[in-house]
């Protein structure tokens, strides 16, 4: 199964480190990280869970719940912990989903046959609290994921679902974005009343506005 922007995220109940959940339920009006990680007990998986649980802070801040997924056992998954916390200096603070069977894998489509018929592929789904799926990104095995980044896309999401802008390039919290084109110059005018700058008819740059 393929999942593609815009769809909703597929239900799901499964066994996880912290108890069984319904996924959807599991969610409630939050938002949502699940990513997958190639393997236990392997060296890239336990840098990016470590550094993960270290921004737990951050996720909470952006009411955004987090959740790890292998087709590892879960007992596995607990005797792993234990490394993560040695390693990385943090305990594992959010849920990882034991998948020995798959189920959620395939239905995320996180195996792809060519990369490895045998492991989950290094991906990450942002979920949004209304179910839709917002953002995929996958990583090759051997590359550690930048977290930071998808704190960045979700802060670019959340800013763009209640104001009518876009982030561009490289954007970061609190810098400038753009006005949609979409958006007509009178009508801008009532929703960015300080006005803005016009690189071109389709390019308006304008102060990120405030939240």
């Amino acid at each position: 199964m393929s999942i593609r922007l815009g769809d909703i995220a597929p239900d799901f109940e499964a066994q996880t480190t912290e108890g069984p959940i319904a996924f959807h339920q599991w969610l409630g009006n939050s938002w949502g990280v699940l990513f997958s990680h190639p393997k236990n007990y392997t060296p890239v998986c336990t840098t990016e869970l470590g550094y993960t649980a270290k921004l737990k802070p951050e996720f909470e801040k952006r009411g955004v719940k987090v959740i790890g997924l292998s087709v590892d056992k879960l007992e596995d998954h607990h005797g792993w912990s234990k490394d993560i916390a040695e390693t990385q200096g943090t305990a594992l603070n959010f849920p990882l989903i034991a998948d020995p069977e798959r189920k959620v894998s395939l239905l995320y489509d996180f195996i792809h046959p060519n990369a490895s018929d045998t492991f989950t592929v290094r991906s990450v789904v942002v979920i949004d609290p209304n179910k839709k799926v917002r953002l995929i990104i996958t990583y090759p095995a051997s590359t550690g994921r930048n977290f930071d980044e998808i704190l960045r896309v979700i802060d670019s999401l959340q800013l763009t679902d209640r104001h009518k802008v876009a982030t561009p390039v490289n954007w970061k919290q609190g810098e400038d974005v753009i006005i949609v084109p979409a958006l007509k110059d009178e009508e801008a005018k009532k929703l960015f009343p300080q006005g803005w700058k016009t690189l071109k008819p389709y390019l308006r740059i304008v102060p990120q506005p405030k939240t």
